[in-house]
């Protein structure tokens, strides 16, 4: 049996939303091990001066506890 834990993480890109969500995985990776799944819970941009200055993610990670 194995029990999983999540966390809510939120992580920004100057680039999109997709790297956004690279970025926050890899960061997470650095910390949490057996990672599973990542649910995108809000997408959200900031804007400066009209245009968009970066681009923010909220997720849950999803990874399994050690024994």
């Amino acid at each position: 049996m194995s029990v999983a834990r999540v966390s809510e993480i939120s992580a920004t890109s100057t680039e999109s939303f997709e790297d956004a969500i690279k970025q926050g995985i890899a960061r997470a990776n650095k910390t949490l091990r057996k990672l599973k799944s990542a649910w995108i819970k809000e997408q959200t941009v900031h804007i400066e001066n009209g245009e968009v200055a970066y681009y923010r993610v909220n997720m849950m990670i999803t990874f399994v506890l050690d024994d």
